[in-house]
């Protein structure tokens, strides 16, 4: 591993409950000073990663590596227990233990290591500084609203200066507005402390948002792994496709095909043409999936029927108003329906008859 880029690597790790294999032969690094996110839906293993990485769970099979000392590895009978790993771990509930105040929950872990004294009190001020809860020491904890109790429990696992910070959904208990909030504040406090973050969540925005890298999981593994722009722009499969942003799909067959741009037939007298995303080696006649994200397509009022190429006639079935834009289900002529983004203005309504226009050099086409 090399100490200049890499602060952590999972070596074919695998972890099962019973008949259940929540983490299958997965191999993941993490950089130095970066936000790594793991996204994926419920039982994907997301969670069960992070307890491996700070030691709550043991790894059946493979080897988990941090700043070049190996911290388990069953074969070896290899394994660092969690408090002497050098990690802090925020937990989606947070953890804040009622019956002691704000400075004694921060000093917890600190105590736990043998510090105390002079020592103790300048860490837990400075960790308090730093999220922003100076003054707020003696605070009671069930004094404390949802933010300010997320705000603790980071506080308390960077008290010892961790070389690595494990954020497990730290956001999903606070509301919209504050999720927003305090995932800006991450960011800023990440990069003014340079600490290297793996963030587990299922929030797309989340991830898009505060990640340098993005894992995306299914099943145990890592489907694809790379920065937010790649994963939204270059998804390699349907699913990350579908769990990393909104897409518009309508269902096809592949009618003509060159080196760089397919005619796909979505009913017996509409086709759609895609240029330059293909996948290799498709041919004529292949049933397939065409997809193009929201803010690529285009909706406008038609009396009628569209006109120009790719462009489909419909009509807006239910209509959301989301506040910079609209969301709208639109059931097209040929029998299928997507949902649209449509521009804030007037005059939209459920029933309206529209067209879509879909750009060719936007469109993308998908094995099924």
């Amino acid at each position: 591993m090399s100490r200049s880029t890499d602060v952590l690597e999972l070596k074919g790790v695998s972890k099962a409950f019973g008949s259940i294999r929540a983490v299958d032969s997965l191999s993941l690094d993490v950089r130095r000073g970066e936000i790594l996110t793991l996204l994926g839906p419920s039982g994907c293993g997301k969670t069960t990663t992070l307890r491996l990485i700070i030691g709550l769970e043991r790894c059946d099979v493979g080897e988990i590596v941090f700043d070049g000392r190996v911290l388990d590895a069953p074969v070896e009978r290899t394994f660092v227990p969690t408090h002497k790993r050098q990690m802090g771990m925020v937990f989606q509930s947070y953890a804040i233990w009622p019956h002691m105040n704000v400075f004694e929950n921060v000093a917890y872990p600190l105590r736990v290591r043998g510090i105390g004294g002079q020592r103790l009190q300048q860490a837990v001020s400075r960790a308090l500084d730093q999220v922003g809860l100076s003054g707020m020491a003696e605070r009671a904890a069930t004094q404390l609203s949802g933010g300010q109790q997320q705000r603790v429990a980071l506080a308390r696992s960077l008290a010892f200066e961790p070389q690595i910070l494990l954020l497990d959904e730290p956001f999903s208990n606070l509301d919209a507005q504050l999720r927003g909030q305090m995932r800006a504040e991450l960011k800023l406090l990440q990069r003014r402390l340079g600490v290297t973050v793996v963030l587990v969540t299922h929030d797309q925005v989340e991830a898009l948002s505060v990640s340098d890298r993005i894992a995306v999981m299914r099943q145990g593994r890592v489907e694809q792994l790379g920065t937010p722009v790649q994963l939204y722009r270059e998804p390699v499969t349907i699913s990350v496709r579908d769990f990393v942003g909104r897409t518009m799909v309508l269902r096809g067959v592949l009618d003509l095909v060159s080196s760089d741009t397919a005619v796909v037939r979505l009913s017996d007298t509409v086709s759609l043409t895609a240029r330059g995303n293909l996948p290799s080696g498709v041919e004529s006649g292949e049933p397939c999936q065409v997809a193009i994200r929201p803010e690529h397509g285009r909706v406008e009022p038609e009396p009628k029927a569209p006109s120009g190429p790719n462009c489909l006639a419909g009509r807006i079935e239910a209509l959301l108003f989301i506040g910079d834009h609209y969301e709208a289900t639109l059931a097209l002529d040929i029998g299928q329906t997507v949902l649209a983004h449509l521009q804030p203005v007037d005059g939209w309504h459920e029933g309206q008859r529209v067209s879509l226009s879909m750009p060719a050099d936007d469109v993308r086409v998908w094995r099924v």
